[in-house]
């Protein structure tokens, strides 16, 4: 009830059919959501999101929007594969009838927030909370060593405030997630049996999703807690523990 969002955004799409067999369309959004805070009406299904914040001041809360994601990007594709017209016979069924699909999706990550153990504000809330000191020492510029899973925090960029009862200047969402890169893979092989019917097909169906087998990571949500409330850094601070994706998933299929 006290708070106010923000989004703009730039929206691409792009579509072309080359010939009467193959078709492929992109769709790209870069956008930036901004708020004082984020929620789902039933459940909260973000695990970035802060369980509470310091509500009598909103600056200390305004920042990205838990659901931001600054680039996306979908490429999908169909290709109905030709048979030559002079490919005539029951010996070239082998040869007719493929089919192959793709989708892949690139996208920044999410944002989220590091924030301090223990109750050093003095709260007495049920889910205390406080932000630690961003630096802005040499290599601050961005606050996460991106490819590094047992590193991606720098933790070097933050400090327990001084003194303890000071709210720290970090803020909400200043870090950005890994990013997602996937691509999902169909081949179909159809065979239609007019003798049955003119629509009689029997489809076979192999699809492979994450074909390259990409570790897609996810926030360190459970590991964004950098200092305990007496200013000791907390063992594993900063490590990327999860995925967002599964590993490489082959489905095989028979469709009448």
């Amino acid at each position: 009830w006290t708070s106010a969002s923000f989004f703009n955004a730039l929206e691409a799409r792009v579509t072309k059919t080359i010939g009467s067999s193959f078709h492929i369309e992109g769709a790209y959004t870069w956008s930036k959501s901004i708020d004082t805070s984020s929620s789902a009406a039933e459940s909260d299904e973000y695990k970035n999101s802060l369980a509470a914040t310091f509500w009598p001041d909103p600056r200390t809360h305004r920042g990205l929007s838990d659901f931001n994601v600054g680039q996306h990007l979908v490429i999908n594709y169909v290709w109905d594969v030709p048979t030559p017209a002079s490919f005539a016979g029951p010996w070239t069924w082998p040869l007719r009838g493929w089919e192959l699909g793709g989708i892949y999706t690139a996208s920044s990550g999410n944002p989220f927030s590091v924030v301090l153990g223990g109750d050093p504000l003095g709260l007495n809330s049920v889910v205390p909370f406080d932000f630690p000191n961003r630096l802005t020492g040499p290599g601050c510029n961005s606050l996460v060593n991106s490819g590094n899973p047992t590193n991606y925090i720098k933790l070097q960029c933050f400090a327990f405030p001084n003194p303890v009862n000071v709210l720290g200047n970090a803020g909400r969402n200043i870090l950005i997630g890994p990013g997602l890169s996937n691509f999902d893979f169909s081949l179909f092989k159809n065979n239609p049996i007019k003798r049955i019917s003119e629509s009689f097909n029997i489809q076979f169906r192999a699809e492979i999703f994450n074909i390259l087998n990409h570790a897609n990571f996810q926030s360190p949500y459970d590991n964004n807690t950098l200092f305990d409330g007496s200013g000791n850094r907390v063992a594993g601070a900063g490590t990327l523990d999860a995925t967002s994706t599964t590993s490489r998933q082959i489905q095989l299929a028979l469709k009448l």
